[in-house]
């Protein structure tokens, strides 16, 4: 009942403790679902303290995330990161998460409006959960002089996040406009001068760059195939890695110009190297 919920949660003073991530995210979506599908009749001072209780916690939420915006802008975005994305052997299946929610706050996303619906081959965009992203950067060791290419970008998480992590160039491909001014506009908040975003479609932007290229199953069928046998073309210039997510996973793993680091999973980003590398 409703106040049960909001007794159990004024009473827990712990999630104004910056430290309960995990705990005060999960008690203000609490909160956020029982204010869309409240009535009247549910009473309006319940209602009232329930607004103040999910006020008060956001609040707290703000204050974090503005404290690792700082740090970011100063240069220490890593360590104040760290402590949030602690490696784990294997992270939990594709969902997401606690952590989706601060570092969507803390890289401060501009709505891009409307957008168009996605052109043959492409689908429609979706965030690589925050964990998996910390995953990959940490089992993919980058560094400074490596460059990531995100093919398919969105709103950049994955760009800003390897320029953070390990201070690797990281360039974003996008089709969407809306995306792309959204993404130059945090990066910029955030000081990040090794990050770019490109607005074009992948089968013409300039690959010469990369040494590690990501796709979260931004596009299939032919457009697939295309960017496939671009990268084959790189990979016979220079040594470049692969890494994946979603269904694309499998197209990519049945290349024969490529071999699997480590396992292939479906819920998990895999790594790949090219043969000639």
């Amino acid at each position: 009942m409703l106040h049960d919920l909001i007794c159990e949660l004024e009473s827990d003073h712990s999630l104004e403790q910056p430290e309960r991530l995990r705990e005060r995210v999960d008690a203000m979506e609490r909160l956020e679902d029982v204010l869309a599908h409240a009535q009247e009749a549910d009473g309006t001072p319940l209602l009232r303290r329930a607004r103040t209780l999910h006020e008060k916690l956001a609040d707290v939420q703000h204050r974090l995330c503005e404290a690792i915006r700082q740090a970011i802008v100063l240069g220490g975005g890593r360590q104040a990161l760290d402590g949030w994305a602690t490696p784990c052997a294997r992270p939990a299946p594709l969902g997401y998460d606690h952590l989706d929610a601060l570092v969507s706050e803390v890289l401060c996303f501009d709505e891009p409006g409307a957008t168009g619906s996605p052109a043959t081959d492409m689908v429609f965009y979706q965030p690589t959960p925050a964990r998996h992203v910390f995953d990959l950067l940490d089992r993919a060791r980058l560094g400074r002089e490596d460059i990531l290419v995100d093919l398919g970008s969105g709103l950049g998480h994955v760009p800003m996040l390897t320029t953070i992590h390990c201070g690797a160039r990281a360039i974003g491909v996008e089709y969407e406009d809306a995306y792309v001014r959204s993404a130059r506009h945090s990066a910029r908040a955030l000081k990040l001068d090794r990050v770019d975003f490109l607005a074009q479609d992948a089968r013409e932007a300039d690959l010469s760059a990369g040494t590690l290229f990501y796709l979260y199953t931004p596009f299939g069928g032919g457009m697939l195939r295309d960017m496939l046998a671009r990268l084959q073309q790189e990979s016979r210039r220079r040594p470049i890695r692969i890494a994946t997510l979603g269904p694309c996973t499998a197209t990519v793993a049945g290349e024969p110009w490529l071999r699997a680091q480590g396992p292939v999973e479906a819920d998990r980003i895999s790594l790949f190297r090219a043969c000639s590398s």
